[in-house]
């Protein structure tokens, strides 16, 4: 039987390139998806694919799942889950603390249920900064204490411990891949997408939440793809787990906004409504260390203000 790629939040920003990438390497490739936040729409090219077959399933409906895995199993057998399926709006999980913990630690919990039932050996999890909370200084793998300022990133961070406690009684190899911001086309949020938004909305004025000095690595998907993809094929401890970010530099939101306006609204002012913060469970700087990546064997081609730049013009 041909071995098969799972990925739960296929049909997301970061999954569906994902799934475009493992496809053109030649992979097959199951996608699972609520459609909660995912697009079919992301899947267009995927789908004229063979190789690919989608479902619209939610990871956190066991049976349902498990049903469809046995059933699938007649066509090639999963190795590998890739999980990204996650509540990715930090600011909607500071409004509904149920949020994260259903869509971003319960779906691990689950994913975690089905790989132990079916015997599935390997996971690639879709880990955040946003574990780390606020520090000082660059974050390395082994910075701490971790604490998280967010419930996302409390979530995520329980999702870690959940993994590594599965790898110590059943899981026999795994890849936590801590993002950073991650940018590009396809996005349903973050500070392009709402710029953006705001933007179409009033041509002439863009509110900007906090100071505009708030200052963190901001990473293309495209990159971000080719690193998972680099670790999984080349990272062979039994826990691998990297940060991921740009070799050089971050981005201040006073940069993002004024390059947003000159792109998509020239002539706008620009609002700051002041604070250090942007909203509640934000982390407002933080800097991550790429050495360990680097190590690997695999650095970016792109700063975090290049990719800021790209991703503005793929979202126009």
């Amino acid at each position: 039987m041909n071995e098969c790629s799972l990925v739960t939040g296929a049909a997301g920003f970061i999954g569906s390139h994902l799934v475009d990438r493992l496809l053109a390497l030649g992979h097959r490739v199951v996608g699972w998806d609520n459609l909660v936040l995912g697009r079919r729409a992301n899947l267009t090219e995927a789908l004229r694919s063979k190789q690919f077959s989608f479902v619209e399933l939610d990871v956190n409906d066991v049976e349902a799942c498990l049903a469809f895995l046995r059933k699938d199993a007649a066509h090639g057998s999963v190795k590998t889950i890739w999980h990204l399926a996650a509540n990715s709006d930090i600011q909607a999980g500071g409004r509904d603390p149920d949020l994260d913990l259903r869509l971003t630690f319960l779906t691990t919990h689950n994913v975690l249920k089905m790989m132990q039932v079916l015997n599935i050996p390997q996971l690639v999890f879709a880990s955040s900064s946003a574990i780390y909370g606020d520090h000082d200084g660059v974050l390395k793998e082994n910075s701490g204490p971790v604490l998280p300022v967010s419930n996302y990133g409390a979530m995520k961070l329980a999702s870690e411990g959940s993994i590594t406690a599965a790898l110590e009684r059943f899981l026999q190899r795994v890849w936590i891949c801590r993002f950073p911001n991650v940018i590009g086309s396809r996005a349903t949020h973050g500070v392009i997408f709402d710029f953006l938004k705001k933007l179409r909305a009033n041509p002439a004025e863009l509110e900007v939440l906090g100071d505009g000095a708030q200052e963190k690595p901001y990473l293309h998907v495209s990159e971000l793809v080719e690193a998972m993809l680099f670790l999984f094929q080349h990272s062979k401890e039994r826990l691998n787990y990297y940060n991921i970010a740009p070799e050089i530099g971050a981005s201040t939101v006073r940069f993002i906004a004024e390059a947003v306006v000159r792109a998509a609204a020239p002539g706008a002012s620009i609002r700051y409504t002041g604070g250090s913060r942007g909203w509640v469970g934000d982390v407002p700087k933080f800097r991550y260390s790429t050495e360990k990546l680097k190590a690997a064997g695999w650095s970016p081609k792109l700063t975090s203000d290049q990719a800021v730049e790209l991703a503005i013009r793929e979202n126009l």
